[in-house]
C-alpha cells in the first residue's frame, strides 16, 4: 500500500498521509485496524475529515456548500470532471464500490454537515441525537462495513449511542473555538433547564449556570456511552470502528469537573496518552 506503480505513493497512503494530517485520532485507529482495510478505512474518515472542516476554510456558508455538493455529486456519479486528479475522491469511490457502501447513508452525511456552515441553534436532544446519527453514528457503522460486512449490523444500537457520546465530546473540545464565532451546538432545552438562553451562554458571564449546562450536556454524553456499553459486545471484527470512541469518556469526565473553566484549558489529553488507551482498548476490545 505504500507504493505504486512507477514508485508513486498509492491512493490509499495518500489517504493515510491525508487523516494523519487531517484528523490524528483516528489515524492512529486505521494503524490499529487489519492492514488489508486500512486504505478504504482512511479514505472514508479523510472524507469525514475533509466535511468536518469546510466550517474553518470558507468565510460565508455558500462556498461551503459548493463544497458539500460536489461532494454529494461525486458519490451519486454526477462528478463535475474526472475524480482522478483527487486521490481521496478515488480512495473514496474505490472504497464505496468494494464494500457496497449505501451511498445515501453517505450523501446523508454531508447534507447534515451542511448544519456546521451556519450558527443556527440546536432545540433540543433529540435534534442533537439526529445530528449524531447521521455523522459519528454513521461513521462508526460504515467502517464496520469495511471491517466485517456480516458482522457489522449486529453492532448498529451500540454504534448509535457511542456516536452521540463521540459527537458531545468532541463538540466540548471545540466549543471554545465554536463560542467565538457565535456557534453554539448545546441544545436549548438543556440550556433552558439551567435557566439560560443561547446569548447568555455566549456571553460568557454566568459561570454558575454555564457550568451546570456544560456537566448536563457531558452528562447526556456519558449516558450515552453507558449504554452503548450495555448494548454490546461488539464483534471482534469490526471492534477498530469503535476505538475512537474510547476517548470520550475522558473528555466527559473532564467537562463535568472544570465546567465553565474548559474555556481557559483544554480538555483534550496528550497525543501520547490517546494513543495508549486506543492500543489498550483494542486489547481488551472495550471502550
Amino acid at each position: 500500500m505504500t507504493e505504486a506503480s512507477g514508485g508513486m505513493p498509492s491512493i490509499g497512503q495518500i489517504c493515510l498521509d491525508t487523516l494523519r494530517d487531517t484528523d490524528r485520532d483516528r489515524y492512529l485507529a486505521c494503524l490499529l485496524s487489519p492492514e488489508d482495510k486500512r486504505a478504504d478505512l482512511a479514505a472514508l474518515y479523510a472524507f469525514n475529515a475533509e466535511l468536518a472542516r469546510i466550517r474553518d476554510l470558507v468565510h460565508e456558508p455558500l462556498p461551503g456548500e459548493v463544497r458539500m455538493q460536489w461532494w454529494h455529486d461525486l458519490l451519486e456519479g454526477r462528478s463535475h470532471g474526472s475524480s482522478e486528479a483527487n486521490p481521496l475522491a478515488s480512495g473514496l469511490l474505490a472504497a464505496v464500490a468494494r464494500h457496497r457502501l449505501p451511498v445515501p447513508t453517505l450523501t446523508a452525511l454531508i447534507e447534515t454537515r451542511i448544519f456546521d456552515l451556519y450558527d443556527d441553534p440546536i432545540e433540543n436532544r433529540a435534534t442533537l441525537e439526529a445530528y449524531a446519527g447521521h455523522t459519528a453514528s454513521t461513521l462508526i457503522q460504515l467502517a464496520s462495513l469495511i471491517l466485517d460486512p456480516q458482522a457489522a449490523p449486529s453492532s448498529a444500537d451500540v454504534a448509535g449511542h457511542a456516536g452521540v457520546a463521540q459527537t458531545i465530546a468532541g463538540l466540548l473540545l471545540l466549543m471554545p473555538q465554536h463560542c467565538r464565532r457565535g456557534q453554539l451546538y448545546l441544545p436549548l432545552d438543556i440550556l433552558a433547564a439551567t435557566g439560560l438562553d443561547r446569548e447568555q451562554f455566549l456571553e460568557g458571564k454566568d459561570k454558575v449556570r454555564i457550568s451546570a449546562a456544560i456537566e448536563a450536556f457531558a452528562g447526556l454524553g456519558r449516558e450515552h456511552l453507558a449504554k452503548a456499553r450495555a448494548a454490546g459486545p461488539v464483534a471482534s471484527s469490526v471492534f477498530p470502528a469503535f476505538l475512537t470512541v474510547s476517548l470520550a469518556e475522558p473528555v466527559l469526565e473532564r467537562a463535568i469537573k472544570v465546567g465553565a473553566g474548559l474555556f481557559d484549558t483544554s480538555l483534550q489529553r496528550p497525543q501520547w496518552r490517546r494513543q495508549m488507551r486506543m492500543s489498550f482498548a483494542a486489547f481488551r476490545q472495550k471502550f
